[in-house]
């Protein structure tokens, strides 16, 4: 006589210890699960390195183009006796440099201080002044200027833009204006070399 197995699995505590004994053992889904429960972090630490290297880039093109045109107006490339150097003319050049990293919309957000000075001093007590508080501070731009100097004045250029923060959950820490954008500014100051005004 040929002895059968017993198909019987027992009482029904020991089916759900076996039930939960092989979910336990069975690690052919544990690599899905890993992934699923590290992307959401995996991909904001990405995010958040992402904006923050662009953020760095775009302020960085702003600094070399504030440089440049330092440069230009310092060797009298750019004089304020030239009838076609503007306010919006210098905002324009900056522009022109920043485009590979600004979308449109540029001249909106760029805002553009232009001064002379008699003494170094009087240039080194230059601030910058924000208007309300918190994250609802604006920078106030009313009493910014365009007054090129002539020869061998000492000069102050000031460019602020207001970068968007992209990624949403990273205007909460990076943004410091209203709107969720973040100030970039470069200030560059010098002396005008002797050049015909």
């Amino acid at each position: 006589m040929i002895a059968r197995p017993n198909t019987d699995s027992g009482s029904p505590q020991r089916r759900r210890r076996s039930i939960l004994s092989r979910f336990v053992r069975d690690r052919s889904g544990a690599t899905a699960i890993e992934f699923t429960v590290l992307a959401l972090p995996f991909s904001l630490l990405v995010f958040a390195i992402l904006e923050s290297c662009i953020s760095f880039a775009g302020q960085q093109v702003m600094s070399n183009a504030a440089d440049d045109i330092a440069r230009q107006l310092r060797t009298g490339q750019l004089k304020a006796s030239d009838p076609t150097f503007t306010h919006k003319f210098l905002k324009d050049k900056i522009c022109e440099k920043l485009e590979i990293m600004v979308a449109d919309g540029c001249i909106d957000r760029l805002h553009v201080d232009l001064r002379s000075f008699d003494t170094f001093e009087e240039a080194a007590a230059l601030r910058i002044i924000y208007e309300g508080s918190g994250k609802d501070k604006t920078l106030a731009t009313s009493n910014f200027t365009f007054d090129p100097g002539p020869s061998l004045s000492k000069n102050v250029l000031r460019v602020f833009y207001e970068w968007p923060v992209i990624t949403d959950f990273m205007r909460a820490s990076m943004s410091n204006l209203q709107g969720g954008k973040t100030l970039h500014f470069a200030t560059v100051t010098w002396q005008n070399e002797p050049f015909d005004d």
